[in-house]
């Protein structure tokens, strides 16, 4: 009975000692989203096994939505409020570019997003993911462009990746056929772009 009553205990410790798995909520375009190649070989996923690799206790959560932009995700940004969240991952923008979005209005978008998650969760911790755009949008635009998501990540405080595509865009072998989307290669280097500015956070 004793021995009974001990083992009990124990198995109550464990469950309650054990730690409950953080969020990481990535919220990006097609390219988060994985299109083109399946959903355990789009960065998300990727990144999930590395944190695994690590035993850290996280998860990933994959809010990628293939030709959204920042003012789509804004609109939809309570949505992804309801769960609690522990870092975000901020990977938009890239759709901005492409339409000749003013870049005033990605960097108002970005901003408002951060502040509404904030604004909710104090405590969670930003990783801002930058894009940029190819000569032909313009080399001025591309310039401005660019310099948005240094200055967002500069002032929330947020940790930065500078080109999320760095390695991979303007590789024919590492992108699909329209050399827009990475292909699995590909999205394994922008798993690893990302992952020295992550992994830090999750200690």
């Amino acid at each position: 009975m004793i021995a009974r009553l001990f083992a009990f205990l124990l198995s109550i410790v464990a469950v309650f000692g054990s730690e409950t798995p953080k969020r990481i909520v990535v919220l990006g375009d097609s390219i988060a989203a994985g299109y083109g190649v399946d959903p355990d070989e789009a960065y998300p996923a990727v990144l999930q096994r590395k944190i695994d690799a690590s035993k850290l206790p996280y998860t990933v959560v994959n809010a990628g939505l293939s030709g959204d932009t920042t003012a789509g995700r804004l609109r939809r940004i309570g949505w992804i409020l309801k769960q609690p969240l522990d870092i975000l991952i901020i990977e938009l923008g890239g759709n901005d570019g492409l339409r000749g979005i003013p870049v005033s209005a990605t960097r108002t978008n970005l901003q408002e997003i951060i502040d509404r998650t904030r604004a909710k969760y104090p405590k969670v911790k930003i990783v801002i993911a930058g894009m940029k755009m190819p000569a032909n949008m313009g080399a001025e635009y591309a310039a401005d462009f660019e310099k948005v998501f240094a200055e967002i990540a500069k002032k929330n405080n947020a940790a930065f990746v500078p080109f999320v595509l760095e390695g991979v865009g303007g590789k024919a072998d590492l992108n699909q056929a329209d050399r827009i989307h990475p292909t699995p290669a590909g999205h394994e280097i922008v798993a690893q772009n990302i992952w020295p500015v992550l992994q830090p956070l999750l200690k």
